[in-house]
């Protein structure tokens, strides 16, 4: 079985990020960089089914620049086999991003795509979705853990009530929550290893599709500060603060 991870290039969730002087979007230059931590939890996944036995190659993509080879080269030394970048400098959206997965799904024909169920970056938590519609796969999102028996994926998920077991027919798709796994520790050894195993370069133009904006962005701002607390002499106060300053009750 072959299993497609897909990797997303964003700031590091270390970086405080600031918004550009014209508010056109969000300042990335000089700040460091790094894999969604959301798809390195999917490449984990990926890499652990193999170990298992239940996938015989992991294939690692991306879309973006061609700065999303070091992204991809962390997803090889994490253990994935293969890396495919779809190359492009325009500013892709969920759909696009889903439109050019589509078409490496078609080329690669795995049995299973991992993704992370958001990027930290947007937050936009809809290219899974839309990958499972435009290939009219089954889907189970928000994973917290996975396993194959034979042409079936079990996938557990956490719910507002508890948990919640899906069995999805593969090919399927699949999205990482946090609690999926721990990402191990990348040595040396294997990012050495992971300089040598073959990472192929398309662009969309390759693959049939547009990858451009069907969004406009008026202005990205920051979030008001949030106000300062205070203390409350006893209950009734609290609940006349509640009741006409804040308006929840």
């Amino acid at each position: 079985m072959k299993v497609l991870a897909a990797v997303k290039r964003v700031v590091d969730y270390n970086v405080n990020v600031r918004v550009k002087a014209d508010q056109s979007g969000v300042d990335i230059g000089n700040v460091k960089m790094s894999m969604n931590p959301f798809d390195e939890i999917a490449v984990e996944a990926a890499v652990r089914l193999k170990e298992q036995g239940a996938a015989a190659d992991v294939v690692a993509v991306s879309c973006g620049t061609a700065s999303s080879q070091e992204t991809l080269r962390t997803a090889l030394a994490i253990g994935a086999d293969r890396g495919v970048l779809v190359q492009t400098d325009a500013a892709l959206q969920p759909l696009a991003v889903a439109k050019l997965l589509r078409a490496v799904v078609q080329q690669e024909q795995p049995a299973l795509v991992i993704l992370g169920k958001q990027a930290i970056d947007d937050d936009a938590c809809q290219t899974g979705q839309m990958l499972a519609a435009l290939l009219g796969w089954p889907q189970a999102t928000n994973a917290s853990a996975i396993a194959i028996d034979g042409g079936m994926a079990r996938v557990t998920r956490e719910v507002d009530g508890g948990l919640e077991v899906l069995e999805l027919a593969l090919p399927a798709i699949v999205t990482a929550d946090l609690r999926l796994n721990e990402p191990r520790y990348v040595t040396l050894p294997n990012i050495m290893k992971a300089k040598k195993k073959p990472l192929d370069i398309l662009t969309p133009e390759a693959l049939g599709v547009d990858p451009g904006s069907r969004l406009e962005t008026l202005r990205v701002e920051e979030p008001a500060a949030r106000a300062p607390g205070v203390k409350v002499a006893d209950v009734a106060a609290l609940i006349d603060k509640l009741k006409n300053e804040a308006k929840v009750i």
